[in-house]
């Protein structure tokens, strides 16, 4: 384990509080409804467990990337649903931190977080996931306005934001080089909800698919210019990574700890199942695994913290902890076999809140494209 400052322990050890107390008491009974915790989301809020990077003079918590990660490993040891939704104010204002202007930054960061609303970051389409470039939201100008129109799909927190970090495109044919941000309130005119996914797992991470039918927005909403918004786009992917991989360290180590804990009560052949070399082995992978996941995020962050190049890094943090998550929660499953494959214990919910970490921010399968073209250089 690193050696983490006073002031570091404090913050894991508030979020972890937080996530036993207030989150994991309620996530197996918000997961089987599907239902989005607002109030609980807010109180995150009021102790500063979201807008984790996001400037103390923008009314964000202020805090490092590399500190944001330790506070989020724990939030998702609570329940990995509701650790997405609290990411999700970073990434939906990280563009605007990067790209805005003073005047912007004030609007759309601290007015938001000042009044503890929630952003969503609009990147996929049902027909651009994995190809960012080939999104088919369109942009227009007219007159003083920007015209938008298009449909954007699993849009975390979408239901309820209060307002959207949109990528769209002023022309199809340029594909990356025809990409722009703009922001858009979440009442404007034209602009619809679709309803929550019934998903597999994160269940009450509400995500939803938003359709924009001419909805205007002044001019001064536009964050990144035509051919600025890729780079945009890929900077704040950048960023996010870490964190989105925090995520996954935090479900697998919750994982793990259940069923090391299970391992040394459950008892068969009248011996504690602990005992056995194959449940040994998946021990020792899971914690060789887990700690490794928890080194190369916390490298990425640090590297983005010193404001070096991190494509290659972030890329490897997060393919590696999704990847390491999916393993050991199903071998958390196996550990407890029969009673692992119900809802009277926590790991299935593990197992299916896992999966997710290989999909959204970038699969698995491109983070691996990234990190050889990284590396192929």
């Amino acid at each position: 384990m690193l050696n983490f400052t006073e002031e570091q322990n404090f913050l894991r050890l508030t979020a972890q509080r937080f996530a036993s107390e207030r989150i994991f008491p309620t996530s197996q009974a918000l997961d089987e409804r599907g239902e989005f915790p607002l109030d609980l989301i807010k109180e995150a809020a009021t102790l500063g467990l979201n807008n984790l990077v996001l400037d103390a003079e923008l009314g964000g918590t202020g805090l490092s990337l590399f500190d944001a990660c330790i506070v989020v490993e724990e939030l998702a040891g609570g329940c990995g649903g509701i650790a997405t939704s609290l990411v999700a104010n970073d990434l939906a204002l990280l563009p605007i931190n990067l790209a805005g202007n003073q005047e912007q930054k004030e609007w759309f960061i601290k007015d938001l977080i000042t009044r503890a609303g929630l952003a969503s970051f609009c990147l996929s389409e049902p027909g651009a996931g994995s190809d960012a470039a080939g999104i088919s939201t369109t942009f227009a100008e007219d007159g003083d306005s920007i015209i938008v129109n298009g449909n954007k799909q699993w849009i975390t927190n979408g239901g309820y934001a209060d307002q959207f970090t949109v990528f769209g495109t002023f022309d199809r044919k340029l594909k990356h080089k025809g990409i722009a941000c703009v922001v858009v309130p979440g009442d404007a005119a034209g602009l619809s909800r679709g309803p929550h996914e019934n998903k597999l797992g994160q269940r009450c991470s509400n995500t939803v698919p938003l359709n924009f039918d001419g909805v205007r927005v002044p001019k001064s909403h536009l964050i990144a210019p035509k051919g600025a918004g890729f780079k945009l786009a890929m900077e704040t992917l950048d960023l996010s990574r870490p964190l989105t991989a925090s995520i996954a360290v935090g479900i697998a180590q919750a994982a793990y700890r259940y069923s090391l804990n299970y391992a040394k009560e459950r008892e068969q052949f009248g011996v504690k199942i602990a005992t056995f070399q194959s449940i040994q082995n998946m021990l020792a992978d899971m914690a060789t695994e887990i700690e490794a996941s928890r080194l190369l995020t916390f490298h990425s962050a640090s590297l983005l913290d010193r404001k070096e190049q991190a494509t290659l890094h972030s890329s490897m943090a997060k393919r590696f902890a999704a990847d390491t998550a999916m393993k050991v929660t199903v071998d958390a499953v196996q550990i407890l076999g029969g009673n692992g494959y119900t809802k009277d214990y926590p790991v299935e919910k593990f197992m299916r809140d896992a999966k997710l970490m290989q999909i959204y921010e970038g699969t698995s399968q491109i983070q691996r494209l990234v990190i050889a073209r990284e590396i192929l250089r």
